[in-house]
């Protein structure tokens, strides 16, 4: 009887698993691995328990190709003029000519180098003969009739308009402006200088007040002051020199050093005095409390 249990209890154990199998088939179950799972109890799985419910794996994504990004196109570059190519390949050529009739000055090399430059002359002065006609048939083309004009007659009425505009300019600056003369008795060019500064004085109206370094006398300027120190200040160190001075704003300019014309003493106040005259210059501009 005992020898019989252990065989009795095996076939039990065995028709316990296969009722187990059995029912998980028809629940859709799968059937454990090996019969070693079979048979181990479920009370031994503590993780999973009786009824257990294990989610599928997941499976990953595959990852979609992504299209590449559009490359703007560049837009292509318009030709070249075929007039710069042939330019290009004539200066290229003349340059390479002209190096080997240095490197080795042959006849037939200098020759060569000669003629092509020739070529290159013709065509330039065919270029200055046809820009010529142009600016003949278009005034604001003309650079004779822009500026200073080059012919005589023209030049001489220039000038007096010029004259009279800046004549007009410097009476109008004379109301609030005066001009330093800065001086030494025994100048000699101060001396030749002080007849103009006079005649200027009276033909246009503003007042010439001269400064003498030394503290000498000048002949035509009985009033003249001696030097109180603003030859120091504004750094004279040749005379004679000339400043354009507003005296209730103490704006001092300088005009010039040496002896000057009427016709540049007219153009070189007319010029400081303009709107843009500073601007050209500010550092030339001081202001000083003049007496």
């Amino acid at each position: 009887m005992h020898a019989r249990l252990p065989s009795i209890l095996a076939a039990a154990v065995v028709s316990a698993a296969a009722m187990v199998i059995g029912m998980a088939s028809a629940q859709g179950i799968a059937p454990p691995a090996s019969m070693g799972d079979a048979l181990r109890p479920y009370w031994s799985d503590g993780w999973r328990g009786w009824h257990f419910y294990e989610d599928p794996p997941q499976e990953e994504p595959v990852p979609t190709a992504r299209p590449a990004p559009a490359i703007p196109s560049r837009p292509s570059a318009p030709p070249r003029p075929p007039e710069l190519v042939e330019f290009e390949r004539l200066q290229k050529t003349l340059e390479e000519l002209r190096n080997i009739a240095i490197m080795r000055p042959t006849e037939r090399n200098v020759r060569r180098y000669m003629e092509l430059e020739m070529q290159v002359v013709n065509r330039a002065s065919y270029f200055a003969d046809m820009a010529q006609r142009v600016a003949w048939a278009t005034p604001e083309l003309d650079p004779t009739l822009q500026g200073r004009p080059v012919n005589a007659q023209a030049l001489e009425a220039f000038d007096q308009q010029q004259r009279a505009g800046r004549s007009t300019s410097v009476e109008s600056l004379g109301r609030d402006h005066v001009l330093f003369f800065f001086y030494r008795s025994d100048c000699p060019y101060c001396h030749a200088f002080a007849p103009t500064l006079q005649a200027f004085e009276a033909r246009h109206g503003i007042q010439v007040v001269a400064v003498s370094v030394d503290g000498g006398p000048m002949p035509g300027f009985p009033r003249a002051r001696p030097d109180n120190g603003i030859a120091t200040t504004l750094k004279v160190t040749q005379v004679p020199a000339v400043f354009l001075a507003q005296p209730y704003t103490g704006k001092i300019t300088p005009i010039g050093f040496g002896v000057l014309s009427e016709s540049q003493l007219l153009e070189r106040i007319a010029t400081v005095s303009s709107p843009t005259g500073e601007a050209m210059l500010p550092g030339a501009t001081q202001r000083l409390a003049l007496p």
